[in-house]
């Protein structure tokens, strides 16, 4: 009954993929994301009107986008580049040994002469004098180790989407890149605070709080890397 419960999904997983035949995987909709609506709601800057004819020439205002303004991001709607440079290696090493021995014999050679009158009416070859021995042995070995190298460097332009009441600004950033039939995608999500943004308007990805890094992608070779559906299903359900 389980197997033909799972046969309409796999039905569904089957038609999705076969719609797919002959063409490249298609970029996702960017209209429901959060980075669509911050940058489709933020109102437009009004802009104020020049006191004098010479205030054209100069090199200093107050606006954002002069020549000494602070271009850093800091409302929602903003674009910040998120730079993603992780160079990290492992190497754990364990090893355990444990042995124990044991040894234990009780008899009751003298006790009132009782065992030696025991003794002639146990059968041949019982005696009291070595009631019980017993002997125990038990030995322990475990080794383990752990080796991991990854090294990726990216570079994604990120959206502030949300100011929250103590300043932290939330980011939300997307790229896709398609190759062929092979399209490859990078999501960055986190929490970031204004003064960790540099003077380029970029911050690098150890200053992101809650940070979530996905770089996968879709396309003709990823699915020749996963197993099929068929096998990731009896996979769960056989016990063995």
């Amino acid at each position: 009954m389980r197997y033909l419960a799972v046969l309409p999904f796999l039905a569904l997983a089957a038609c999705s993929d076969l719609a797919e035949v002959g063409r490249p995987p298609a970029f996702a909709d960017t209209a429901p994301t959060l980075e669509h609506h911050a940058l489709y709601n933020v109102p437009i800057p009004q802009v104020a009107e020049r006191a004098g004819a010479t205030d054209g020439a100069s090199l200093w205002t107050a606006s954002q986008r002069s020549l000494f303004g602070d271009r850093r991001a800091t409302a929602p709607g903003d674009i910040l580049t998120v730079v993603i440079e992780i160079n990290d290696s492992a190497q754990i090493s364990n090893q355990t040994a444990r042995g124990r021995t044991g040894s234990q014999s009780m008899g009751v050679p003298q006790l009132f002469g009782l065992p030696q009158s025991l003794d002639r009416r146990l059968p041949e070859g019982v005696s009291l004098a070595n009631a019980v021995e017993m002997d125990s042995a038990s030995s322990f070995s475990g080794q383990g180790s752990v080796s991991r190298n990854e090294q990726l460097t990216l570079r994604v332009a990120t959206t502030i989407i949300e100011r929250l009441p103590n300043g932290v600004l939330r980011i939300e950033g997307t790229q896709e890149v398609r190759v062929n039939n092979e399209l490859r995608e990078l999501i960055v999500t986190g929490f970031i605070r204004p003064e960790d943004i540099s003077r380029r308007n970029e911050i690098s990805y150890d200053r992101i709080a809650g940070a979530r890094i996905s770089y996968g992608g879709r396309g003709q070779i990823t699915q020749m890397q996963q197993p099929r559906y068929g096998q990731q299903v009896a996979d769960i359900i056989l016990p063995f």
